[in-house]
Order: structure tokens, then C-alpha cells, then sequence
């Protein structure tokens, strides 16, 4: 696994072992940032089910000024730590171990706002609905921010037309799709 594009391209990260996380693989990780930018100017972007942590170092790579990463696993948060500072992004990243819910809420108390949302929980255990209506009613999202989810082909996302408009929608294998939501002004 390596950071695909930007400041840090070809830097290589660790893995979380075992199957209880999922990397996205370089190609998806390549056209799903190539969609959203490719490349940032500046601003802030909070990483969901951060696994290894590699979305939110590909943002920073990219251009984000400052990532935070959310994750419940001790030994993701391991991985996390270790990949942060084999490439001295301490000073752009912040870590939570936690439930994303809890940590949405803690980043709303603090009145924090985000340009973009990465979300890529296990497949088949995301509850979509639930987390888009948190992250809505937290108002965690900028106008005009994007959400990028990862999810099995098989689950159907309900994102609120009222409040996001689908930016972009792709199946890339049997195992993955993606979905693109922008926050309507």
C-alpha cells in the first residue's frame, strides 16, 4: 500500500494485519481522489473507520491541511500512529479512538467543520442512513463539502436530496463500489 499521488507520492504505508480491515486498493484510491480534485487547497478533512489511516494521508498528500482520523481498533490506531510519523505529518493529524458517533459528536461540541468526509467502514456492517443524518444534523460538513463513501455493491445508499446531491456513483469490482455526496448550500 503506498500513497498514490502528491507531496508523498510513493511513500509506502503499513497494513493493519489480519482481515479485520480493508485497504482501498491504489486504483480505486487513484480515481476516487482524481474525481474529488485531484487536489486540495488546503482545508480540513475527518477520516471515518480510518483503518491504516491511508484516505486521510492521501488527502494530505494532496493538499488538506489537517486530517483526523477516527477509529476504534487499538491495533488500526497502532498503524495509524506508526504511518503518521514514518512521514512527519504529526502536526496535521489528529487520532481518536472511538465510536464514530461519539467522535462526531465531540468534533461538533468543538465546532468543527470539515471540506471533506471519508467514510469506509466494513462492508455490510455501515449503518449509512444513520451516520449521513449524524454528520447532517451535526453540521461537521461545509457547504459545498463532499463525503466520499465505500460500501459493497449490494448496499444501497440513502443520502437526503435535500442535503447532499449525488456527485458520483461507481461500482469498481464485485467487492466495491463508491459514492460521491456533495453538501448542497
Amino acid at each position: 500500500m503506498r500513497v498514490v499521488a502528491g507531496k508523498l507520492k510513493g511513500r509506502q504505508l503499513k497494513s493493519v494485519k489480519g482481515k479485520a480491515t480493508r485497504p482501498t486498493g491504489d486504483k480505486i484510491k487513484e480515481a476516487i481522489f482524481h474525481k474529488m480534485g485531484p487536489f486540495f487547497d488546503g482545508g480540513n478533512c475527518l477520516d471515518l473507520f480510518a483503518g491504516s489511516g491511508s484516505l486521510g494521508i492521501e488527502a494530505i498528500s494532496r493538499g488538506m491541511e489537517h486530517v483526523t482520523f477516527v477509529e476504534k481498533s487499538a491495533s488500526a490506531i497502532r498503524i495509524i500512529y506508526k504511518n503518521v510519523q514514518t512521514l512527519h505529518l504529526e502536526s496535521q493529524c489528529t487520532v481518536y479512538r472511538n465510536n464514530v458517533f461519539h467522535a462526531i459528536l465531540k468534533l461538533a461540541k468543538q465546532k468543527k467543520q470539515f471540506e471533506l468526509i471519508l467514510i469506509d467502514p466494513p462492508y455490510e456492517k455501515g449503518d449509512y442512513s444513520n451516520l449521513l443524518n449524524t454528520i447532517v444534523k451535526s453540521e461537521i460538513l461545509k457547504d459545498n463539502g463532499l463525503i466520499y463513501l465505500e460500501h459493497s455493491p449490494n448496499e444501497k445508499i440513502v443520502f437526503l436530496p435535500d442535503y447532499f446531491e449525488k456527485f458520483h456513483d461507481k461500482k469498481y469490482s464485485a467487492v466495491t463500489s463508491t459514492t460521491i455526496l456533495k453538501r448542497k448550500q
